[in-house]
């Protein structure tokens, strides 16, 4: 500590981590110092930008949920809310049966509330189809503790569904497999459905019903790309920012933390009042094994996901038929590499520049051979994806691959469970809190929300110490 000034260390800079830096000098002004270590090689994690073809295009997450007000308030407070930008569209499909069918109107997360609509799209078979009804005349599916996501939803509507709807949905999002995502942690509105009523189709419909009708967009992003949110965030949040500085140790002392950084050989020490970790699951339980065993012991079971995401540029003439959607998700059971393609300059119109801008998503749990591939063969996959389905003909400008390993976070069942325990590990330091995708939502506002929680913690703090 120097003289008055509590030196706080966010542990991690990605989104999370300087949002957390951003909040604590914003409420704690002058009265803290606040030092954030990152040990790549730059800041933002996930948001991250870079250029292909000439135009800036995401690498990582390209949007943020534009109706939970984290993301957004905080764009405002750095100064860009004059850049956040509107989708061009929202529609989009799903890869099914042989053929891109249009996401049927009226469904939560897959689950289909309209059954006209989901005859229309022809996305599951006349079979598939004359099952879902039979949910309004089954018996009750009990539901008193969590479960997988899968077993609620097949026991009501049946396997098609479930594997051409909600599969492709999660995956999108989690990159996982419905049955072992949680269905509380991932689908909580249709887990309080599962508590409350004996009809899952009378449910979704009254979820649907519930929804504001002049919300506005579903999601947001940033002109220059949701990777700009990164350093504006740094930059406002006036702390001390360090890259390439990888923290291997954590320990308490008599008057706060004391954190080992660099190689082992020529270790050096940072001293701080407070610290906040803001690293993924993994890195975080290595952090806490010797202080807070039983929150590393929790954090070492959340499960992670990688993937890489390809972009491709290609020409407006190769398309026979430019895409006029945001894009399109793809079932496991099609069994195909590429699991969602996002056409970016449809999505996002001031990307266009009179190109097609596109992002591949290769890689879900289970699937990790796929990404043993090099980018030369990843690429040719997400070209014959595009030849194939949307009959591209000729080679694309530029191309880009980033491969995001263990990037995602399982929401697997006892999620939530698993999450109260290690905050109340935690909650046992008053000098530590934690914060991420880990814990509430893998989504930008829900990783700042986690920011805010863990900043207010530390602030609390330091009050209660006359800081």
């Amino acid at each position: 500590m120097e003289g008055n000034r509590a030196h706080v260390v966010v542990i991690g800079g990605g989104i999370s981590g300087l949002a957390a830096a951003w909040y604590l000098r914003q409420s704690g002004g002058k009265r803290v110092r606040v030092t954030v270590l990152e040990g790549a090689s730059r800041i933002g994690g996930k948001l991250y930008a870079s250029e292909v073809a000439g135009v800036s295009v995401d690498a990582g997450a390209e949007a943020m949920l534009a109706r939970r007000p984290e993301g957004k308030e905080l764009a405002g407070a750095v100064g860009l809310g004059d850049d956040l930008v509107s989708p061009g569209t929202t529609s989009s499909a799903i890869y099914s049966r042989g053929t891109l069918r249009p996401m049927p109107k009226g469904q939560v997360m897959g689950v289909p509330a309209d059954l006209t609509e989901l005859a229309k799209s022809g996305i599951v078979s006349p079979g598939g189809l004359l099952r879902v009804p039979l949910d309004q005349i089954l018996p009750a599916t009990l539901v008193r503790t969590d479960v997988s996501v899968a077993a609620y939803i097949r026991a009501r509507m049946g396997a098609e569904v479930v594997e051409r709807l909600v599969d492709p949905l999660l995956g999108g999002v989690y990159a996982g497999r419905s049955d072992r995502l949680s269905l509380e942690a991932t689908m909580p509105r249709v887990a309080a459905v599962a508590r409350s009523e004996r009809s899952l189709l009378t449910g979704a419909r009254q979820l649907v019903e519930e929804a504001p009708k002049d919300a506005g967009p579903v999601f947001t992003t940033l002109r220059n790309g949701v990777g700009s949110l990164a350093e504006a965030v740094a930059k406002a949040s006036g702390a001390d920012i360090r890259t390439g500085v990888t923290v291997r140790e954590l320990r308490r002392t008599a008057d706060g933390w004391q954190l080992v950084t660099g190689p082992v050989p020529r270790p050096e020490v940072v001293e701080a009042d407070a610290v906040i970790v803001a690293t993924p699951g993994p890195a975080a339980s290595r952090l806490l094994k010797a202080e807070v065993p039983k929150a590393a012991s929790e954090l070492a079971r959340i499960d992670y996901a990688s993937m890489a995401i390809v972009t491709l540029a290609y020409p407006l003439d190769a398309f026979p038929e430019p895409p006029t959607s945001s894009g399109y998700l793809v079932p496991p059971v099609e069994r195909r590499p590429v699991k969602a393609v996002t056409f970016s300059s449809v999505k996002w119109p001031h990307l266009a520049k009179d190109m097609v801008i596109l992002r591949c998503s290769i890689g879900r749990v289970g699937e990790e051979h796929l990404l043993q591939r090099d980018d030369t063969e990843l690429v040719s996959l997400a070209a014959a994806e595009m030849a194939d389905v949307m009959g591209t003909s000729g080679l694309p400008l530029d191309t880009r691959v980033t491969r995001w390993g263990g990037a995602l976070p399982q929401y697997n069942v006892g999620h939530l469970d698993r999450v109260a325990r290690v905050r109340a590990a935690v909650a046992m330091e008053p000098a530590l809190a934690v914060c991420g995708a880990a814990y509430d939502g893998i989504g930008i506002p829900a990783c700042i929300g986690t920011a805010r929680t863990a900043a207010a913690r530390i602030l609390d703090h330091l009050s209660l110490r006359g800081q």
